[in-house]
């Protein structure tokens, strides 16, 4: 019984409070520590409220299509993968759904593992019931990596476009979503092609 508890006691905390680091952010500052140059994290969560709307839609659409749909586990999006019906190299984005994701991001690293994945498919449901959309995707929102040592929408949106998160227009919203999930190799203002997608997908899911 205390094995089947421990995923929602390692997520109820989340459901108030911020995390002061995640997984991945402890993974980049070993990762500085044998890397030339200074390494400095910018991370400030702030409020979903806070965060422009664009963002929060261009994220949606262009990770996890189907994320109100789903309970962290998005089962349509594995068969398609499974069965080859994937779209371009640059817009694929695998069945990983944003719950895995936020699952991933605050326990574990970017390192693939098959443990890793297991993991998620235990926690992403449990964390469906225990936080909730909204608080998912704020947490989300304020972890995901966006750049070397840039965590979270405030932080990324003050280091490509020097405003708050609130502040986001709808194509900065979108190029930031189209960077995601190689942050540490595109930059928003190349993004061109897979921001015009996105654009689209959140006009034709009514945004």
């Amino acid at each position: 019984m205390g094995i089947l508890l421990l995923p929602f006691g390692l997520l109820l905390p989340f459901r108030w409070v911020d995390p002061w680091f995640t997984g991945v952010q402890a993974q980049r500052r070993v990762e500085s520590w044998f890397a030339k140059g200074n390494y400095q994290k910018r991370y400030a969560p702030v409020a979903l409220a806070r965060i422009s709307a664009h963002l929060r839609h261009a994220v949606v659409a262009a990770e996890d299509g189907r994320f109100y749909q789903h309970w962290g586990i998005d089962w349509a999006e594995i068969e398609k993968v499974a069965g080859g019906e994937e779209e371009g190299r640059q817009q694929r984005r695998g069945a990983s759904t944003i719950t895995q994701q936020l699952v991933k991001n605050l326990f574990f690293t970017t390192h693939r593992n098959p443990v890793r994945k297991v993991a998620e498919f235990g926690l992403a449901p449990a964390a469906e019931l225990v936080l909730g959309k909204e608080r998912i995707l704020e947490l989300y929102l304020n972890s995901v990596e966006w750049g070397p040592g840039v965590f979270g929408a405030e932080a990324a949106a003050r280091y490509h476009y020097g405003v708050g998160a609130a502040g986001l227009s709808r194509e900065q919203a979108a190029r930031l979503a189209a960077c995601l999930p190689s942050p540490r190799r595109r930059r928003p203002a190349a993004m061109h092609q897979y921001s015009a997608i996105i654009l689209d997908r959140m006009g034709m899911m009514g945004w």
